[in-house]
């Protein structure tokens, strides 16, 4: 079978309406700056002006991307038979499993680990870093092999085990690698005929689309079965409102898949183009994560024709669709914590007080241990639920199991790779300030990625 390699952020070029937006806001400035707005009493009233619009000019609407058409007629939807397992629980890699883990990691070791403080600092990864990344095939895990598909069988625990490896370079590259992947899973496990045989080719192609799935919205405590991003019928389409957050490599997507309520009270997901009236796009940073470029897709009036929604809005659908989510996260953390946990180690062994390594220091040692505890105990857990997937089994409770360790023990992972540096670790001398931080957001991030 062979493997392949891509995605970027490259700036929106300047519009006219972007051009329009700087000459207006040149005028504003000379208008703000004049004394006979003290004269008038206007000086509070043009403020608020000048602050309105520049905040608006922060969005942007989606730029048109590829048009989408079908190459050719499928009389059904195409799907992967799962790669059932041994009822067993077994965590051995297969060989094919072993040679993707591989292949993926050598490339997180070599590219995404030197690149990643800088990609942090800027916010968004090095396009020609990104360009290479689709090499991997990592878009093509999960389509069939009819449509075009890399692998026969399809796999939960494959798909884990090549984002772990890519997340132990650098996790926030490694979500702006996996977020296209994400778009082509959520057409192959749910897409018709139609909608496959018009978006999924160029997924399996040389010049693979940026794409993004967006489920998360800026609501504290969300809840993705509760949404306030809305669709309602509206003849023979959907209309789309609300906004969504923290959503990958946005701002240069060719397709999104949206998740949005319902008339009918569950939450669906809908195929949607950049370039739609309506659409646009705000930048929306965390403090982890930097590098997937993460911006805010604001819905207002977005029209969609029927044939957008996926699954026919089968609830069962959506609801696998969180799950995968949420086990993707947990691969992304596996991976970050073993660099943290392999960068700790090599640093209190090298590092000396009194006379010795701090590793000798029986509370440097038992932190360090509980680390890689922690750490083993959400590879179990991760593993296991991937594998229930693969068995055709019910796995929703496990993901859930998976989850709640990653919320709680890897920040904890992060945290002790700090503590465990001293000083050393606030800085951005050492990565491991980043990985807490990446940490972080992974135990309560939705969305983005599909395992």
């Amino acid at each position: 079978m062979s493997q392949r390699f891509v995605l970027p952020y490259p700036a929106v070029p300047q519009t006219l309406v972007e051009r329009t937006m700087a000459v207006s806001l040149r005028a504003l400035n000379r208008v703000a700056s004049s004394d006979a707005l003290d004269r008038l009493g206007w000086r509070s009233s043009a403020e608020r002006l000048l602050r309105d619009v520049s905040r608006g000019g922060a969005r942007t609407a989606t730029r048109a991307g590829r048009t989408f058409v079908a190459a050719q007629k499928l009389a059904r939807p195409a799907r992967q038979p799962l790669a059932r397992g041994p009822r067993l629980f077994d965590i051995t890699p297969d060989d094919e499993q072993r040679m993707l883990r591989d292949a993926v990691g050598e490339f997180a070791r070599d590219r995404l680990r030197p690149a990643a403080s800088d990609a942090d600092a800027a916010g968004a990864a090095a396009p020609e870093l990104l360009a290479q990344a689709n090499e991997l095939g990592l878009t093509m895990i999960s389509v069939p092999e009819e449509l075009g598909g890399a692998v026969e069988r399809r796999s939960a625990t494959t798909s884990v085990l090549m984002a772990e490896a890519l997340a132990r370079g650098d996790m926030g590259i490694a979500a702006a690698c996996l977020a296209a992947a994400a778009v082509s899973t959520a057409l192959s496990l749910w897409g018709d005929a139609d909608q496959q045989a018009r978006y999924l080719p160029p997924f399996v192609s040389e010049d693979v689309p940026a794409a993004s799935l967006a489920l998360m919205e800026p609501a504290p405590l969300f809840d993705p079965f509760a949404l306030s991003t809305r669709a309602r019928a509206q003849g023979s389409d959907y209309v789309l409102d609300g906004v969504k957050a923290l959503v990958p490599r946005a701002a240069d997507a060719e397709l999104f898949v949206v998740a949005a309520q319902l008339p009918t009270g569950t939450p669906g997901l809908f195929v949607v183009e950049p370039g739609s009236e309506g659409l646009s796009v705000a930048p929306d940073p965390g403090i982890g994560i930097r590098a997937a470029a993460t911006a805010r897709l604001e819905l207002s009036e977005v029209s969609v024709p029927r044939g957008a929604l996926l699954a026919e809005g089968a609830p069962e659908a959506y609801a696998d669709c969180v799950a995968l989510g949420r086990l993707a996260w947990c691969a992304l953390a596996l991976g970050t914590g073993r660099a943290a946990l392999e960068y700790v180690s090599e640093y209190v062994k090298s590092r000396r007080a009194f006379g010795e390594p701090v590793a000798h220091r029986q509370g440097v040692a038992f932190t360090v241990a509980d680390m890689a505890i922690e750490l083993e105990g959400l590879r179990l857990a991760t593993y296991r639920a991937a594998a229930r997937v693969d068995q055709g089994l019910p796995f929703h409770r496990e993901v859930a199991l998976a989850r709640r360790l990653l919320a709680e023990r890897g920040m904890r992972i992060g945290s002790d790779a700090v503590q465990m540096l001293g000083g050393h670790g606030y800085t951005k001398e050492h990565p491991v300030e980043r990985w807490y931080r990446d940490l972080r957001v992974a135990g309560v991030i939705e969305g983005g990625l599909l395992a």
